[in-house]
């Protein structure tokens, strides 16, 4: 049968219509009527007893350390009534900093449970940048691995609002009174089956509650905290399935009907919790959706692939850049890929020639991509299968819950296939920035999340991102705000002027450089300024190369750095 076999707006309709598995209704949200998915969980509480229902299931596997669906719950239940008991109430603030364990999403859960913000914090940070996160905030509860609370240790007197720290995986005990042990709380990981059925903490919630606040950077350097509610994480859950419906629909096959006894999907984990892609566009939908999450502590892509074997994944990615190491990987025909249904993955620009080689290595299985931002709750756009391979330079239409615009300079409608700054409105975009006022309405005044990402749309919707309007690059996928890296580069007593752009990189997408012109009369090598920063802010921030110069850089008649005439410099 000739691709496609229904038209976009063919297959959106008979997905959404009434009756239909995607069915969409209209709602007021703060003063705007949107279009949401009719059976999309309420709240997270809704989607945590959907997930629940799995049972005996395998949900969590890390190393060798594997949790029941049953299990994961009751530790989460037992933490959300630990976290009431230490006083939380609706509203408050629980700041989650950890490496990817399988004690996350039990936090995670349980600050949703107990009535909280859950607040993930970058698990990269350094000790000032996660006392931020927790100041900011006004976090009354920390849940931290060792090593966050080793960098944490020297700034608890600065939390003001910071009431406990939950410490996970303590090792030698870290004495200070703030601090308590999580595994006495719920125990080890295999002993989770074993607590107590409780009931749910008694908390009303509702759909535009507070749910979440997701910290992302900012231009001027400080990261901005997201304010996202219940409705834009469940929003979320419903997205790739959407995506993967729509696929089979587009080539003119049915939607396949649940298999209670196919073997279990499962998910390899390899981005961040913390990330906006690792929570609620995998840990969450893959809690409601039954499937198996293995995590790596570290990514290394060979341990990915012996784990895509061992494990019977049938679903990998997470940012271009992973599916690139596993897929050029020398050792990638040696083991049993058989599982493996597709890839998928956003966070990142991903090039066109990433779907073929996909589609060469592995035939049978699939890619996908989407786009989207923290301030849209993960994917905003999603395109799977054949209509990938068909515009491999697009990230696919929006969501049908979902509207994009593509403006000029003058906040105008720009014609089709024209490009401008994508704005976007739907049930998925968060409220605002957290104590914020002046950011949120700088970016969502009026109803629409001005974006900084230039892009256009063709007749069909299929939206193509150009460039980015804001000072930034994406590493692997993670945002690193190129005034961020430049600030801190300015400290150093010798650096005059300094500028950092992204360096292209073949798995990564890019990398952070930087030039920087030395003050007279000073002197200073790369190493010194590498480390230097390396001092002050995450490691993945820290440019790869720094190019030292006498003269100052180039301007323009406003001042500003013309970065365009810089690019050359690291080829």
């Amino acid at each position: 049968m000739p691709f496609p076999a229904l038209s976009l707006t063919e297959a959106h309709r008979r997905l959404t219509a009434p009756g239909a598995p995607f069915e969409m209704v209209e709602t007021e949200i703060r003063g705007q009527v949107l279009r949401v998915w009719k059976n999309a969980p309420p709240t997270l509480r809704d989607a945590f007893v959907l997930g629940r229902k799995h049972g005996d299931k395998t949900f969590l596997v890390y190393n060798d350390e594997r949790a029941s669906f049953e299990a994961f719950s009751r530790a989460a239940v037992t933490l959300a009534h630990e976290l009431r008991r230490l006083g939380v109430v609706k509203g408050d603030r629980v700041a989650i900093a950890m490496r990817n364990l399988p004690e996350w999403p039990v936090a995670f859960f349980a600050a949703i449970l107990a009535g909280a913000i859950a607040t993930p914090l970058n698990a990269w940070g350094t000790g000032p940048e996660l006392e931020y996160g927790l100041t900011d905030s006004g976090a009354k509860i920390a849940i931290v691995d060792r090593e966050r609370l080793e960098r944490l240790f020297e700034h608890l007197h600065n939390c003001h609002d910071l009431a406990h720290v939950i410490v996970s995986r303590e090792g030698e005990e870290i004495a200070h009174p703030l601090v308590a042990k999580l595994e006495v709380i719920i125990g080890e990981t295999d002993s989770w089956a074993e607590l107590p059925d409780l009931p749910l903490p008694d908390v009303d919630m509702e759909s535009d509650d507070d749910a979440t606040i997701f910290y992302t950077s900012g231009t001027t350097g400080k990261p901005k905290g997201a304010l996202g509610t219940h409705r834009n994480s469940c929003t979320t859950i419903l997205a790739r399935p959407f995506g993967i419906a729509r696929a089979y629909l587009r080539r003119g096959e049915p939607i396949p009907r649940p298999d209670p006894s196919a073997p279990q999907k499962a998910t390899l984990l390899s981005v961040p919790f913390f990330h906006t892609t690792g929570c609620q566009s995998t840990m969450i939908p893959g809690f409601v959706a039954g499937l198996k999450l293995v995590m790596m502590r570290k990514w290394d892509a060979e341990a990915a692939l012996k784990l895509i074997a061992r494990e019977r994944i049938t679903s990998a990615g997470g940012v271009p850049t992973i599916v690139w190491q596993l897929i050029e990987h020398p050792h990638f025909g040696q083991h049993d890929l058989s599982s493996l249904e597709g890839f998928a993955y956003g966070g990142a620009p991903a090039p066109a020639e990433l779907v073929r080689r996909i589609k060469s290595t592995l035939p049978r299985s699939f890619a996908s991509t989407a786009w989207g931002m923290t301030e849209t709750s993960a994917p905003f756009t999603v395109v799977v299968g054949e209509d990938y391979e068909t515009h491999p330079a697009s990230v696919g239409p929006a969501l049908p819950v979902g509207d994009i615009r593509v403006v000029d300079a003058n906040s105008k409608d720009v014609p089709l296939g024209q490009s401008g700054e994508l704005w976007v409105r739907g049930p998925n975009v968060v409220k605002g920035y957290w104590r914020n006022p002046q950011a949120t309405e700088q970016t969502f005044g009026g109803g629409w999340l001005r974006t900084g990402d230039i892009g256009k749309l063709d007749a069909e919707g299929f939206c193509v991102i150009v460039d980015r309007a804001k000072d930034m690059l994406i590493r692997g996928g993670e945002n690193i705000y190129c005034v961020e890296v430049e600030n801190a580069l300015y400290e150093h007593p010798a650096v005059i002027d300094a500028a950092v752009i992204g360096i292209p990189h073949h798995t990564l997408g890019e990398e952070p450089g930087a030039l920087v012109t030395v003050k007279p009369g000073h002197a200073v090598d790369e190493a010194e300024l590498r480390a230097f920063v390396a001092e002050r802010i995450a490691a993945f921030k820290v440019p790869v190369r720094v190019i030292l110069r006498d003269e100052m850089l180039p301007r323009n008649a406003n001042g500003k750095i013309l970065k365009k005439e810089l690019r050359g410099a690291f080829v």
